[in-house]
């Protein structure tokens, strides 16, 4: 008997060891930097809003942390020829209320993305519209046919989130966006979603509440069909300063935060916390007013836009000492980006020169554009939404002012912010911007494009820039479903991108997170914050 009780007194403390680790794993409470606008998984692609979605929908295929295309909802897929894409889904799929994923489900979110009136953005919109049919042979299986090649289709695709068809009542669906695809009651709004009303995933969480300027509560979904995720209960918080946040983190209010100053990492190393610094691919950039005769935000002494001059832009970029900006402003934590996405990326140029730093080349330049004296502009910018947005919007407007260029400052919240400047009612405006396809194209499409609704490019251009020939290599480019053309291509039209510098590239952000001890956290290029990647420490 002297034996065996040593041997049971060994079993209780591993298994109370291991119920105090359980207990643990509960509830992971997370500090934000910026607040999720909707749990509409449609509504507008933000880092914010799909960190949040992607904890309870998914997509066909999603990204890796590190940018790689991997399976999700389809576990395999193919182009079976040059218009045709064909996607397997798993069938051990379902959603949290027991239903399987299947083919139909496919077409009504296809579908929703081009009924949805309350989106913003058109990101989804853009993808979707690519899709000039849909075939399900099977429950299965789903073909997808594009009126042109388009051999990035599944990079965009891990940006759109499926939801269940049953959330509406409907006839059988077929895709036909224009007919309403067999939906016979009212498509579901950013309300519905929002209010817990329409929310049926088939990821890992379900939502418990969502409460715009309080909290989010996530609770895990019993029924997920793939890993069980460590924490049962998952809370969001909000707190857009980072001091603040940090203050959070180290009194025991947080188990994991993102963002954290990165001036701050030694006080969080030598309190007994984790970090994590993973670079992003989201590169900061200002947006300029290119295409319009008469801007709002500028003042010029001749009563034009000298923001539709490149030389005036060009000097703009010049006046701008991105090195100082990484090692002042971002403390470190950021590359200088010499392109917009950074390199090693398909379709980035290879051996890229870093942007010059030259103020004297840029006043040489405003006068060789008729503005010796410079103009008056105002910069606008968001002060919740990027890492020191609004520090790095000062910066640069010191460098701005430097060179005679008589510059403004105006920032604002992100939901002032955003609609504000889809109306284009700025002159020069901060952006950022993750290339989530993995390659050059992507920033491309959205923001350097001329505008055309039908053809899918050009929704975020809301300077208005066109180049005709830029635009004629970029769509040749993604029509090309050779590799090594269609990088050279994109490598084409980002030198044309940076020599007429509509948009003028900062840095690259990296992903910064802190955490308490006892948790692992895996970052993400895309910079998106999931319970998911936080592990209990083993």
């Amino acid at each position: 008997m002297s034996t065996v009780y040593p041997t049971i007194k060994k079993i209780a403390v591993v298994v109370a060891c291991a119920f105090a680790g359980i207990a643990q794993a509960q509830t992971l409470k997370i500090g934000l930097a910026s607040e999720p606008t909707a749990v509409d998984p449609h509504y507008h692609q933000t880092t914010p809003n799909e960190a949040l979605v992607y904890h309870i929908f998914q997509p066909l295929v999603a990204m890796s942390p590190d940018m790689k295309l991997e399976p999700a909802l389809a576990k395999s897929w193919e182009a079976t020829d040059e218009n045709t894409w064909t996607f397997k889904l798993d069938e051990k799929a379902q959603f949290s209320n027991g239903e399987p994923f299947t083919a139909q489900d496919v077409v009504f979110s296809f579908c929703r993305v081009l009924n949805n009136e309350t989106g913003i953005g058109g990101g989804a919109t853009n993808a979707v519209r690519r899709i000039v049919s849909i075939e399900t042979p099977d429950e299965r299986t789903v073909l997808l046919k594009t009126a042109v090649p388009h051999p990035v289709l599944p990079n965009e695709l891990a940006r759109i989130p499926m939801i269940w068809s049953g959330i509406v009542k409907h006839d059988a669906l077929t895709y036909a966006p224009q007919e309403g695809c067999g939906v016979t009651s009212p498509w579901p709004t950013v309300n519905d979603f929002n209010s817990g009303a329409a929310v049926v995933g088939t990821g890992p969480y379900t939502l418990k509440s969502y409460v715009k300027g309080s909290g989010i509560v996530l609770e895990r979904n019993e029924k997920y069909w793939g890993k069980a995720p460590a924490w049962s209960e998952v809370r969001m918080t909000a707190v857009p300063s980072a001091g603040p946040r940090l203050t959070g983190l180290l009194a025991g209010d947080f188990d994991l935060i993102e963002n954290p100053a990165a001036r701050d990492l030694k006080r969080i190393t030598e309190s007994g916390f984790g970090h994590t610094v993973k670079p992003s691919v989201r590169v900061m950039f200002f947006q300029l007013d290119a295409g319009r005769e008469q801007s709002p935000l500028v003042k010029s002494p001749k009563g034009d836009n000298p923001l539709q001059n490149a030389k005036v832009r060009q000097a703009m970029s010049l006046a701008i000492d991105r090195k100082t900006i990484v090692a002042r402003i971002m403390d470190g934590v950021a590359e200088p980006a010499n392109q917009f996405i950074p390199q090693g990326m398909f379709g980035s140029i290879e051996g890229a020169p870093a942007l010059e730093y030259n103020p004297k080349k840029a006043k040489e330049l405003l006068t060789e554009a008729g503005y010796p004296d410079g103009f008056e502009l105002t910069l606008s910018a968001t002060n919740d939404r990027y890492i020191n947005d609004a520090q790095l919007t000062q910066a640069v407007a010191q460098y701005l002012s430097r060179i005679g260029i008589k510059t403004n400052v105006d920032t604002m919240t992100r939901s002032v912010y955003f609609p504000k400047r889809a109306k284009r009612e700025m002159s020069a405006s901060l952006g950022g911007w993750g290339s989530e396809t993995g390659e050059a194209g992507n920033f491309l499409q959205y923001w350097t494009t001329t505008f055309n609704k039908e053809l899918g490019v050009g929704s975020s251009n809301y300077g208005r820039y066109s180049n005709p020939e830029l635009d004629k290599v970029y769509l040749e480019a993604m029509r090309t479903l050779d590799d090594g053309k269609r990088s050279e291509l994109l490598q084409q039209a980002v030198k044309m991108a940076l020599a007429d510098m509509p948009n003028i590239p900062l840095h690259f952000e990296s992903g910064l997170w802190a955490y308490r001890k006892g948790i692992a956290y895996e970052g993400r290029a895309d910079q998106r914050t999931m319970a998911t990647g936080a592990t209990p420490a083993q």
